[in-house]
């Protein structure tokens, strides 16, 4: 047993990615944090961004959550809360064991699979996408039909746009189910079954919020750009930060409360992905965590704070969090997030167009993910791109123009391959 910390101790379990900066911020509020890993060895993914040395104590999880939430008792956690993807379902059921803050566990199962996540809002009364989960080859050409469609299969539970595959046709959804099924996801869990999901139209949006006891505010809104590339039909290629107030944001912020509502998350921060189409807002995803890919870095440029500082107030301040969730965030400075695309992989030697990246008005930060001598490949989804470009500037005309520039550089002569 640890002897009682002097000061209060919040626990975090898997303070991966972006989530590695909720420790500091804890830290900066007075409490210390004890580090919860989910898994018996910490995944691959997730060793560049892990700090341990944020951390004053760790517990390692050896699959009873009953023992671990034992063990982390004696640190008296004031919260425990999930810093990634991976740590939603173990935060869900230590925080309910030790009466914390808590989410719950009745509805941990639709806040991670994919599939129960989608009925379980048809359930609430919210429109969606029309899917199927399938265990076998007959269940899914059945569920697609004669008539040739575009559809997205993708793994039941995973993140980082792991496995997603887009089919346009019987004979490519009978090769993207033979290639996912039971290979292992990002998170190391076996696919045994596929989600399969009606295609959505329109332009996807990011909405990033924070909850306390039930109510919800909007940390920063964002559209996405995306390219057909690399073979990927809908490749990420940039973010823009929106304004908090207009007529995109409203519907979609209301239909990502009922999301939010629908899911049981009325506790803590969630990262939902939604498309506007024709007919209204679809939910693509949410996940009961801060935002990925440093996103909330560029974001707490823009407007002085992020998802991360207000998850922090969520769980140190319940009567400040309330008090500022009244006031809609301002955008001081507009901020785009570049997604740098590689067209092959091989053995970056360098990257001669970099300084005229740099030299743009509105270059703020670079995070590169592959670094001259390294292994590059060819970007496909989240885990392949070689580096984001953060812009920030106070005109938007400069960093949308900016945004285009970058593009423009991006791709055959940014990156020199061995």
């Amino acid at each position: 047993m640890s002897p009682a910390s002097p000061r209060p101790v919040v626990a975090i379990v898997d303070g991966y990615s972006t989530g590695s900066h909720l420790a500091p911020l804890f830290a900066d509020r007075g409490y210390d944090c004890v580090h919860v890993q989910s898994t018996p060895r910490l995944p691959e993914l997730y060793t560049s961004t892990y700090r341990p040395g944020d951390f004053t104590h760790e517990v390692v999880h050896a699959g009873d959550a009953r023992a671990t939430a034992s063990a982390l008792r004696a640190y008296a956690p004031t919260a425990v809360l999930p810093g990634a993807e991976s740590g939603v379902e173990l935060a869900d059921q230590i925080s309910e064991s030790l009466g914390l803050l808590t989410n719950g566990t009745a509805l941990t199962e639709a806040r991670r699979n994919k599939f129960r996540m989608i009925e379980t809002v048809k359930a609430a009364g919210l429109p969606a996408a029309d899917q199927v989960l399938a265990t076998d080859l007959e269940t899914l050409l059945t569920w697609y039909g004669d008539v040739p469609r575009t559809v997205v299969l993708k793994p039941v539970n995973s993140a980082l746009n792991d496995g997603v595959s887009f089919c346009t046709s019987r004979a490519e959804v009978i090769d993207a189910f033979t290639a996912l099924l039971g290979t292992d996801s990002a998170f190391g869990l076996n696919n045994r079954a596929v989600v399969a999901q009606e295609y959505l139209v329109g332009a996807e949006y990011y909405v990033n919020s924070v909850s306390r006891d039930g109510k919800h505010y909007v940390c920063d809104v964002w559209k996405t750009q995306h390219l057909q590339v690399n073979g990927v039909r809908d490749l990420l290629g940039g973010s823009q930060l929106m304004t908090r107030r207009g007529p995109e944001q409203d519907v979609l912020v209301a239909y990502a409360f009922g999301v939010l509502d629908a899911l049981g998350i009325r506790n803590g921060p969630a990262h939902t992905e939604l498309k506007l189409t024709p007919q209204g807002p679809r939910l693509v995803e949410t996940g009961a965590r801060v935002c990925g890919a440093q996103l909330p870095l560029l974001t707490r440029a823009a407007l002085g704070s992020s998802q991360l500082e207000w998850t922090v107030l969520a769980y140190t301040d319940a009567d400040a969090f309330h008090a500022r969730a009244e006031q809609d965030y301002v955008v001081d400075q507009h901020a785009i997030c570049v997604n740098m695309i590689a067209p092959k992989e091989g053995k970056l030697s360098g990257l001669p167009r970099m300084d005229e990246v740099r030299a743009l008005e509105s270059f703020h930060d670079v995070l590169l993910k592959v670094a001259p001598g390294g292994l590059i490949k060819q970007t496909r989804n989240d885990l392949t791109y070689p580096m984001l470009v953060h812009l920030l500037h106070p005109s938007e005309g400069v960093t949308v123009r900016d945004y285009m520039t970058a593009r423009y550089l991006d791709g055959e002569g940014f990156y020199d391959v061995d």
